[in-house]
């Protein structure tokens, strides 16, 4: 029987310097694609608070109705015969003006102030809600024209007599709601309506 004898050969100089870098060269890739998890961590992470964030924007908006209802219950609400007299002066305890302020900006306002109402402390959401009522007239008083008084009004309008008016009967004269809400995440959002 013949033995066979393992013959060890020495690799060639160029290959035994060559051992090794593989390794070096896999922990290269795999640092990188770990760095490349993380950051994709991270923008997936600031994509669902960004849509949170719009969210909140969006629901805060919405809670802006609640203004615009307790405006017009509180409009609604007047006595028939006294409402149009009512409405002719200002009335800082209900948040309403007679008149428009050419100079009324929501972003400026104060909205600490007395005459601003809360429709709502808390809606169930953490929005608070509060608001302002101008009536779109020049000056306060009577809206009739004449006496240079101007009010937007509701209908199809014509110029003339020193105001705008609807042809023919006189038209319901249009109200401004305006409308701040505080909401959770520092959201904050103003609406603005008309109602006649």
């Amino acid at each position: 029987m013949m033995k066979r004898e393992l013959v060890i050969r020495a690799l060639p100089r160029r290959l035994r310097r060559q051992q090794g870098v593989v390794l070096y060269v896999a922990l290269i890739v795999m640092i990188a694609m770990m760095l490349a998890g993380v950051a994709m961590l991270r923008s997936v992470g600031t994509g669902v608070g960004v849509a949170g964030n719009l969210a909140f924007k969006q629901n805060a908006t919405l809670a802006g109705d609640r203004a615009a209802d307790a405006a017009i219950g509180w409009m609604k609400g007047l006595p028939a015969a006294t409402a149009s007299a009512t409405l002719q002066n200002d009335s800082a305890a209900n948040g309403y003006f007679a008149s428009w302020n050419a100079n009324f900006n929501p972003l400026t306002f104060d909205w600490t102030l007395d005459a601003v109402q809360t429709a709502t402390a808390d809606d169930g959401a953490g929005n608070r809600v509060r608001y302002v009522i101008h009536r779109l007239c020049k000056q306060t008083g009577s809206a009739q024209p004449g006496g240079g008084q101007e009010c937007a009004v509701h209908g199809t309008v014509v110029s003339g007599g020193g105001g705008v008016f609807a042809a023919g009967a006189a038209a319901p004269t249009l109200f401004r709601v305006t409308s701040r809400v505080d909401g959770p995440r520092n959201t904050l959002s103003y609406v603005q309506i008309l109602v006649y």
